[in-house]
C-alpha cells in the first residue's frame, strides 16, 4: 500500500506546486484565469499559499501520515471551492471536471493513508 501512497502524493505535490507558484508570483496567464473566475488578487495569493502549504503537508505526510491526511483533506476542500467558482463562471464541463478529478485524487489519498494506518 505504500507505493500507491507515494505515487499519488508525488503526483498531487507536483501538480499543486505547479499551480501555487504562478498564483504566488502573479503570472499574467494565472491572473487572467483567476479574473475570469472572479477571484481577487489577494484571494489568488492566499490560494497559492494554501497550495504550497498542502504540498509541504503531503510530502511530510509520507513521514507522518496524519499531516498528509490533513493536507489532502484541505486540497479536496479547496477543489470543491474551485468547482463552485468554475460553475459560477459557466465554464465548460471539462474545465469544471479538472478540480473534481483532483478532489477525488486527494480523497483517494486520504483513504489510502487510513487503510495503511
Amino acid at each position: 500500500m505504500h507505493i500507491p501512497i507515494l505515487v499519488l502524493t508525488l503526483i498531487l505535490a507536483a501538480v499543486f506546486l505547479g499551480t501555487a507558484v504562478p498564483k504566488l508570483t502573479g503570472q499574467a496567464q494565472m491572473r487572467e484565469r483567476m479574473d475570469h473566475l472572479g477571484v481577487s488578487p489577494g484571494l489568488t495569493r492566499l490560494l497559492g499559499v494554501l497550495e504550497l502549504a498542502a504540498v509541504a503537508g503531503l510530502l511530510l505526510g509520507l513521514l507522518w501520515p496524519p499531516l498528509g491526511i490533513a493536507a489532502a483533506i484541505g486540497l479536496a476542500l479547496q477543489m470543491v471551492g474551485a468547482v463552485v467558482y468554475h460553475a459560477r463562471a459557466k465554464d465548460p464541463a471539462p474545465m469544471t471536471l479538472t478540480p473534481v478529478i483532483f478532489a477525488v485524487a486527494a480523497v483517494a489519498l486520504v483513504v489510502l493513508h487510513v487503510l495503511q494506518g
